[in-house]
């Protein structure tokens, strides 16, 4: 990281992460001017193979989603930033267009949308499957990840253009159907808890019941899952009881706090579903 540059931070936020860090960093190391990983506690190699390909490794406790992205945002030393995942890899034509970017200048736009593309655990990259559009690249300047225990997408304030970048970002999602539920589990219980309860318990009901088929249609034909044959009926079924299962979860809340005491009997109770979530990443 150096000479030959684009002035941008890279940040990535990681937590046991050895299985891909190292093409992570290696894809934008002679990129960017600086690649900061915040880890929150990785117990494997992450951070000693982090270090040894020159990145700067920051220590911070988990935070949440949105939360931990903002402490990352804030150890970045140029406005342009650049949002990695820890299994998110810059392809060799995203990296040239991004030094085309940045070669007279400031970029026109303060926020860039990156293609992800997934790559399966074996099989060539799902270039027209599950795909989807990401704002990675922006100036912290003017937009800010949320300060939030789940979301971690930022909102655009209005009358923010937002330009597209053809190049893929190749994103190795999962390493076998397993740790896709595990990753599933994870997330929906934060979000289940992290989201407003104002829903009526029927409404919820309603989904629980009914919502599964819809769930898996919008992944295996709106999403393209069809395209894969009976792998892609594996994995949109997966994707459906993931959506699905947050679903019952908030359900499960909405019991609950019909069986607490209420806030002003009990001061010390914690309704469910107000309590901070630990979404790790």
């Amino acid at each position: 990281m150096g000479e030959g540059t684009v002035p941008v931070s890279c940040y990535i936020r990681t937590l046991n992460e050895e299985r891909t860090i190292a093409a992570v960093i290696a894809a934008v190391r002679s990129l960017v001017s600086e690649v900061v990983v915040v880890d929150s506690g990785s117990t494997d190699g992450t951070v000693a193979i982090a270090q040894s390909l020159g990145a700067r490794v920051v220590h911070q406790p988990w935070l949440g989603s949105g939360r931990q992205k903002r402490f990352a945002e804030e150890q970045c030393r140029h406005d342009y930033l650049l949002d990695l995942d820890a299994d998110e890899v810059v392809s060799p034509a995203l990296a040239a267009e991004l030094r085309s970017l940045f070669g007279d200048g400031m970029p026109r736009f303060p926020v860039y949308e990156l293609k992800l593309v997934i790559v399966p655990p074996a099989g060539r990259p799902w270039w027209n499957v599950g795909g989807a559009r990401r704002r990675k690249l922006y100036d912290r300047r003017v937009v800010r990840q949320p300060d939030h225990a789940a979301w971690d997408q930022f909102e655009l304030p209005d009358g923010i253009a937002v330009g597209r970048l053809a190049g893929p970002l190749m994103h190795h999602a999962f390493r076998d159907i397993e740790h896709m539920m595990q990753k599933l589990n994870r997330v929906t219980s934060v979000r289940a808890r992290e989201t407003r309860l104002d829903r009526g318990r029927m409404e919820v009901a309603a989904r629980v019941l009914l919502a599964y088929p819809v769930y898996f249609l919008k992944h295996y034909l709106q999403r393209g899952y069809f395209r894969l044959g009976v792998y892609g009926i594996a994995i949109a079924a997966t994707l459906a009881y993931g959506r699905w299962l947050r679903d019952a979860k908030m359900y499960e809340q909405l019991l609950n706090r019909r069986t607490l005491p209420p806030a002003e009997e009990n001061p010390k109770a914690e309704l469910p579903g107000l309590s901070p979530g630990l979404n790790q990443p």
